[in-house]
């Protein structure tokens, strides 16, 4: 990753200092004494900056109670140092030498410390020294502690999730205007990752190209099958920009679409635009996904949707809140997620239609604008 790359997510000091001032109440709330944050989503959403994931340790240590601590190999100062900007002032830095044993800096940060949350993605081999060296204190996830804080998103955030939507929209828009028969899966998955990039993304993160019987696979992995006329296509896109995601999914057909194909996607489309339509502050997330399966259920397609509704979506292409039958929780304006349901008629076909929408005071917004229409293609 270039420091371009790194540090293109960094917002005003003051809303750093303010994000990792409300994870110490966030934590405190909880009853968790520190949290111990490594090279992560919840680092780049605190500090501004994406911090190499190395065999050294690197730990944002936000107490509930005290400032904040940066410890870090002495290398990486200089890195951390350019990034973090003004915020260098707010924060304590600890570099420590090759010879040095983080571990046990750590272990004196934190003494006294009761509940200690780590980070979600926390590598094994810091977690299990930590739990050793911070014997007897309760170590915990700090997950729920920093979902509290990124599930919310700033209309900052919104923007930047509305600049990746519409680029990605723009790579969409090339692809299903292109013929695509008589090329490979790969191929074409190939070229909308340069399209995403072409179109502002720093990364292209996935570019799913299902063809055919394929398509019946929602996470297929694009081989070298020939797509060819009377093959169903989903093409499931997505990479970063600017720190945030982007993530959608159309379908196309190569060729006058089979009649019962025609059918099943004209159910899949209603359903996808009812449950786009029932966003709102208050309602459940399962809710969203009742509106979607309900009619895709009558329609006889109900044990072919395989998958969730959608998923939250802001700094991650996955993450809270889901839009799943089990979670009960209320929308709320901020939140951000994609609705995508889905047909898969194993070794047939399939189809898919997935938009971003974030919750606002008036309802739903999508952020992707692309027809959802069939794309006929060639």
């Amino acid at each position: 990753m270039t420091t371009a790359a790194r540090t293109a997510l960094r917002l005003d000091a003051s809303v750093h200092h303010e994000r990792i001032q409300r994870a110490a109440a966030e934590a405190a709330e909880r009853s968790v004494d520190a949290l111990l944050i490594t090279p992560s989503p919840d680092y780049a959403y605190l500090l501004g900056y994406h911090a190499p994931a190395l065999e050294r340790l690197t730990c944002l240590i936000v107490p509930a109670e005290g400032d904040p601590v940066l410890l870090l190999p002495r290398l990486e100062e200089p890195l951390a140092r350019h990034a973090l900007g003004e915020l260098v002032e707010e924060i304590h830095l600890v570099p420590w030498d090759e010879t040095d044993d983080p571990i046990r800096l750590v272990q004196t940060i934190v003494a006294g410390s009761l509940r200690v949350g780590l980070q979600d993605q926390m590598w094994a081999r810091f977690a299990l020294r930590l739990r050793a060296a911070l014997d007897p204190a309760e170590l915990v996830e700090a997950g729920p502690t920093m979902s509290a804080l990124r599930r919310i998103k700033s209309p900052e955030e919104v923007d930047r999730l509305r600049a990746a939507a519409l680029a990605a929209d723009a790579a969409m828009r090339t692809i299903i205007g292109e013929r695509l028969s008589g090329r490979t899966e790969a191929d074409v998955s190939r070229h909308v990752r340069d399209l995403l990039v072409a179109e502002g993304h720093d990364t292209a993160g996935f570019a799913i190209v299902a063809s055919g019987p394929n398509s019946a696979s929602p996470h297929h992995e694009a081989g070298e099958r020939v797509i060819e006329s009377g093959d169903a296509i989903v093409i499931d896109i997505g990479g970063t920009r600017a720190g945030y995601c982007s993530d959608t999914s159309r379908t196309a057909f190569v060729g006058a679409p089979d009649p019962e194909f025609a059918a099943l996607y004209a159910v899949l489309r209603e359903a996808q635009a009812a449950a786009c339509e029932a966003v709102r502050p208050g309602v459940a997330c399962s809710e969203i996904d009742d509106v979607a399966r309900g009619i895709i259920g009558e329609a006889g397609y109900g044990e072919a949707f395989i998958h969730r509704t959608g998923h939250g979506i802001g700094m991650e292409t996955h993450e809270e809140p889901y839009i799943v039958a089990s979670n009960q929780e209320p929308l709320r304006a901020g939140h951000a997620f994609s609705v995508e349901p889905g047909i898969y008629i194993r070794d047939r076909w399939g189809a898919r239609i997935e938009d971003i929408v974030v919750c606002t005071d008036a309802g739903g917004e999508r952020l992707n604008t692309t027809s959802t229409e069939l794309a006929i293609v060639e």
